[in-house]
């Protein structure tokens, strides 16, 4: 699908992704709910260049919530061989198309320790890269990191008057990373699911029926359409 009706100087910089539908895609094809998972890959790394096509900066998408963990004990097993799996595959790909890594999330003592070693090879190798940073959220809450900023300002000895929303910023788990223009969440639902509630207070949501196995760029391109059609203000009147 070509993309000359897109205006590539106002692209969002920063778009985050809802990858919803796996389960529901296997189901429909008389297939394991993992099947759904190694399919979504496919479905990733071609958002991730269509994200490149498009010139935006940030994409962060959502991995694994905090309250994933209430899945079957076969599935989460899964999801944990398979994140590593697929950093062990694609990292190199990444690095060489110049696209930092990070993530956003939990480190308890739920994610196993191998795991954590392949996100650490993964952010050391693409430190350097600036072209597109890819944030994956994984053990990852909205809630949680809201928490998580308070109890780090508490910690620091912060008094309640110093507490604003600037103070809250500054100890979120990526101070440095700008809130999304736009969020895109697949598969027909209708909410946010507890991913970037600080974050995306101005953001742009778009919501798509296809389910995240069957996301292409194509449909990247779509919701960024839908984005330029918008017109943001961020509570003040049209000029």
């Amino acid at each position: 699908m070509p993309v000359d009706d897109i205006d590539l100087a106002g692209v969002p910089a920063h778009v985050g992704v809802v990858m919803d539908g796996n389960g529901r895609w296997a189901q429909k094809r008389g297939l394991a709910r993992t099947d759904g998972h190694a399919a979504g890959e496919e479905a990733l790394f071609d958002a991730v260049e269509g994200a490149l096509d498009l010139g935006v900066k940030w994409l962060t998408v959502y991995a694994f919530s905090t309250e994933n963990w209430k899945r079957p004990p076969d599935e989460v097993r899964y999801l944990m061989r398979f994140n590593e799996g697929m950093l062990l595959r694609r990292r190199d790909e990444l690095n060489d198309r110049d696209v930092r890594i990070r993530f956003l999330g939990r480190r308890d003592w739920r994610v196993p320790r191998r795991l954590i070693r392949r996100m650490d090879e993964a952010l050391e190798l693409t430190s350097s890269n600036r072209t597109m940073t890819l944030t994956i959220a994984f053990n990852y809450g909205g809630r949680a990191e809201i928490v998580d900023a308070v109890r780090s300002l508490v910690e620091s000895g912060a008094s309640a008057r110093q507490i604003d929303e600037k103070a809250i910023r500054a100890h979120m788990y990526h101070a440095d990373m700008p809130d999304p223009d736009l969020v895109v969440r697949t598969s027909g639902e209708y909410r946010i699911s507890n991913f970037l509630l600080w974050e995306l207070a101005y953001s742009e949501l778009v919501f798509t029926d296809v389910l995240w196995p069957d996301f292409r760029r194509e449909h990247l391109f779509e919701a960024v359409r839908e984005f330029q059609r918008r017109e943001r203000r961020f509570g003040g009147l049209e000029a």
